[in-house]
C-alpha cells in the first residue's frame, strides 16, 4: 500500500451564507488519497476548540490517520472566509495566526516522512516561520517530495517559492500560476507548453502538471508531455476541485497507472468535483469510469 504524508493547512471554509465545511488544500488532497485506498497521514495543527475536534473526528471517519494533528493551545483552529464569483470562482481570507501556523518538528514527524513514499506540501503553510522551518527539516528526509503551488496572496514571496520548486520532485500549478512563477524566473516564452518546460529546466524537475480549469491539465513525466482536454460541466463551486485532481493523480502515479490513464482520470474527478457542492464529495469508481467513458 502506498504510503503517503500531506503537510499543511487543516481549517474551516466559511461561506457568505454562513456554511461551514472541513477544507485546507492538504486536508482536501489527502482526503482523495485515502479514497483511492492509500495510507495517508495528515501533519497539522488545530486548535483545543470544537472547530478542531470536528476536523479530527472527520479525519478518521475518512481514513486518514489525525494522530500527527498537533494541539495548540494558545492558537484556535483556523477559518477562512471564501467568497464565490458568478462563476463559483473561489476568493479566500485567511485568518493568521491560526494553529497550524504552528506545527512543531518532532522525532515522530521525521520518522514518519522517512518512511513515506511522499510528501505533499503547498506554499500557503510557509507563511509563519514555525511550520515553514518544520517543513524545511521534512523536505531533507523525503524521498519525493510533492508541491502544489497553490498561490494564495498575501501570503507567499516570490523567492520560497523558487527554493521550494527547486527542493521538489513533482510541482502542481494551474495555469495562471504558472505563468506567474515564469515571469519570476524571468521567460521570455508566451506558450504555455514552453513555459512548463522552461520551469522544469530552471528548477531542475522532471514531474509538473498545469490544470488549465475547463480545458483539462497538461503532464509533462521524464521529457514527455501527456494532455486531457476537459469534460464538459456545470460548474457548482470550484473549491476542491484542484486537490482532489491531484490527490488523484498523485494515486495513479505512485501505484504505477501510466500518465496518459493518469491525466484523463484525474481530470475527469477533478471536473466531477466542480459540479458538486463543496471540496469533498464521495465519488465511487464506477461513477468516475461512467464519466470518464460514458
Amino acid at each position: 500500500m502506498t504510503k503517503i504524508v500531506c503537510f499543511g493547512e487543516v481549517l474551516w471554509d466559511v461561506f457568505p451564507n454562513g456554511d461551514k465545511k472541513i477544507g485546507g488544500a492538504p486536508l482536501n488532497v489527502a482526503l482523495r488519497l485515502s479514497a483511492f485506498q492509500n495510507e495517508v497521514a495528515m501533519v497539522s495543527a488545530v486548535g483545543q476548540d470544537d472547530n478542531g475536534k470536528i476536523i479530527l473526528d472527520y479525519l478518521e471517519k475518512n481514513k486518514v490517520s489525525s494522530s500527527f494533528i498537533q494541539k495548540k493551545e494558545d492558537f484556535n483552529t483556523g477559518e477562512v472566509s471564501v467568497k464565490l464569483n458568478k462563476k463559483g470562482s473561489a476568493t479566500y481570507d485567511i485568518v493568521y495566526p491560526s494553529a497550524w501556523d504552528k506545527i512543531e518538528l518532532t522525532e515522530d514527524l521525521k520518522s514518519l516522512v522517512t518512511s513515506a513514499d511522499a510528501l505533499v506540501f503547498g506554499s500557503l503553510v510557509t507563511r509563519d516561520e514555525i511550520s515553514k522551518n518544520t517543513l524545511w527539516s521534512l523536505l531533507r528526509l523525503s524521498s519525493f517530495k510533492v508541491f502544489d503551488v497553490n498561490l494564495r496572496p498575501p501570503h507567499y514571496s516570490k523567492d520560497i517559492l523558487i527554493k521550494l520548486m527547486e527542493q521538489s520532485d513533482f510541482i502542481k500549478f494551474n495555469d495562471e500560476e504558472l505563468y506567474e512563477i515564469a515571469g519570476y524566473l524571468k521567460s521570455k516564452y508566451n506558450a504555455l507548453e514552453q513555459n512548463l518546460l522552461f520551469i522544469a529546466e530552471k528548477t531542475n524537475t522532471s514531474q509538473i502538471c498545469v490544470t488549465k480549469g475547463e480545458h483539462g491539465a497538461v503532464l509533462l513525466i521524464n521529457g514527455k508531455l501527456y494532455y486531457n482536454s476537459g469534460y464538459k460541466i456545470k460548474v457548482k463551486d470550484t473549491v476542491g476541485a484542484g486537490d482532489s485532481f491531484l490527490g488523484t493523480l498523485l494515486s495513479q502515479l505512485l501505484n504505477g497507472v501510466n500518465p496518459q490513464k493518469a491525466i484523463d482520470v484525474a481530470c475527469g474527478v477533478g471536473a466531477l468535483v466542480a459540479q458538486s457542492e463543496g471540496a469533498n464529495p464521495k465519488l465511487s469508481k464506477d461513477e468516475i469510469n461512467a464519466f470518464i467513458n460514458p
